[in-house]
């Protein structure tokens, strides 16, 4: 027979109080989402006029800010180029960041300490944009889509998770594999991976925001091919074009602030529909190998 738990009026004033501050952490972590994207469907003038949080439509609701955002034929180029970063560079970056961490979580490996330090070093020293940039150029990289996906194709701490998550796999399982015929590759796929799925779930998800998100390399090393820009750059330029339109175009004027408010939509929704089917990994990928015993 199931115990039932005998709820006390502590106990209940405890649920009460717990459950008001999560709906309070809830509201603050949503309600700046939802004041942009009401804001950028209410009427301009009232949007310029108010100074408070938007929480529902001011005046009549009109997409106008999002047909001037999408009148631009560069937004799908972007979002095309920005898909191929994020697909490619994430199969990438997490794949690496896997590999790494399990050499680094094996004790028989010889250097795995050295290998540690030097990745973990550039956490906290780095050459710089200059030498960076010099180095891509030599490798010829300058004006491809390599470019934006090489040079940040891992990420150090996420490697250090993926590390600790592996290091928490009972050696056992690998010195059974290995008297079993077992090689690395079995090993790491077969046996390691499907008890760190979790965390390499919350990785891909790191990632794969990180690359939505990236528009600085593209900057810096796609100065000659526009076709290859991630649309984050394109809606920065139509952020700066509406800030310096003419009187002439007075929709543009009208419409400047909540076409900012629009591109910060169109930039973040796809992104956000992707976590969901991750979130149920996230608490249990950063949380594992962090409590012992």
């Amino acid at each position: 027979m199931a115990m039932v738990e005998r709820k006390t009026l502590s106990r209940r004033v405890f649920l009460a109080a717990n459950t008001l501050l999560l709906i309070l952490i809830a509201f603050v972590c949503f309600a700046p989402f939802l004041h942009v994207f009401m804001a950028s469907i209410s009427d301009p003038a009232l949007v310029e006029a108010n100074h408070s949080i938007i929480l529902w439509p001011l005046g009549k609701v009109s997409p106008k800010a999002y047909e001037l955002v999408f009148k631009n034929d560069n937004i799908f180029i972007g979002y095309r180029n920005t898909l191929f970063y994020v697909i490619v560079g994430t199969v990438l970056s997490a794949f690496l960041s896997l590999l790494a961490g399990y050499v680094m979580s094996r004790k028989r490996c010889r250097w795995r300490n050295g290998f540690a330090f030097f990745i973990t070093f550039t956490m906290m020293f780095h050459a710089g944009m200059i030498p960076t940039f010099i180095m891509v150029k030599n490798y010829g990289l300058v004006n491809t889509r390599w470019a934006v996906i090489l040079p940040t194709a891992v990420s150090v701490y996420n490697t250090i998770i993926m590390r600790t998550s592996i290091a928490a796999v009972p050696d056992s399982l690998e010195e059974s594999a290995h008297i079993d015929g077992a090689g690395d590759w079995v090993i790491l796929f077969r046996i390691i991976f499907p008890l760190v799925k979790s965390t390499f779930a919350v990785i891909v998800l790191f990632y794969a925001v990180s690359k939505w998100n990236s528009w600085f390399e593209a900057m810096i090393y796609l100065t000659q091919r526009r076709d290859l820009y991630p649309l984050q750059l394109f809606l920065r330029e139509i952020l700066v074009q509406a800030k310096a339109a003419s009187s002439a175009d007075s929709d543009v004027v009208l419409y400047e602030t909540l076409q900012k408010y629009a591109t910060i939509i169109v930039s973040t929704l796809p992104i956000l529909c992707v976590y969901p089917f991750v979130q149920k990994y996230f608490v249990q990928g950063v949380m594992i190998g962090s409590v012992k015993g």
